[in-house]
């Protein structure tokens, strides 16, 4: 994995963590919704999947199969939301439990933080690098 490909995976995680932050924000506005359900998203099976589409090669056996080229983006965008199951839910079948949303937004916030610091990192590599290429 090359330097630009950890770079574009961070970015894209940093984008995910911020899609997370407006999940719980949602759960925790439908708080006293009646029949809301707990939304989350999955971030492993995006994160597989982009892991994933790069390494997959398309290949036609018949002369009627579509064929693609490199040119063609291969990689899911978004993620998938769902609703969380087997939670326990309110009189007015409402599912979301305050603690658990402001736990979730406390990790999810020092998630993206951590994402940030990593990529700042990286920056100051890149600069490092360049100013040190530029000094032969």
């Amino acid at each position: 994995m090359t330097a630009s490909n950890v770079t574009n995976l961070l970015f894209e995680q940093l984008k995910n963590r911020g899609d997370n932050q407006k999940i719980i924000a949602s759960n925790i506005a439908n708080l006293n919704t009646p029949n809301y359900k707990t939304k989350a998203l999955s971030f492993e099976q995006h994160l597989e999947k982009t892991q994933n589409t790069s390494e997959l090669k398309l290949s036609t056996t018949h002369s009627n199969h579509i064929s693609f080229n490199d040119e063609v983006d291969k990689k899911t965008t978004g993620n998938t939301v769902y609703e969380v199951s087997g939670l326990e839910e309110q009189n007015d079948g409402n599912n979301v439990n305050l603690d658990t949303q402001m736990s979730e937004m406390a990790k999810n916030s020092v998630m993206y933080n951590a994402i940030t610091n990593s990529i700042k990192k990286d920056a100051q590599w890149f600069k490092l690098m360049v100013d040190a290429s530029g000094k032969n």
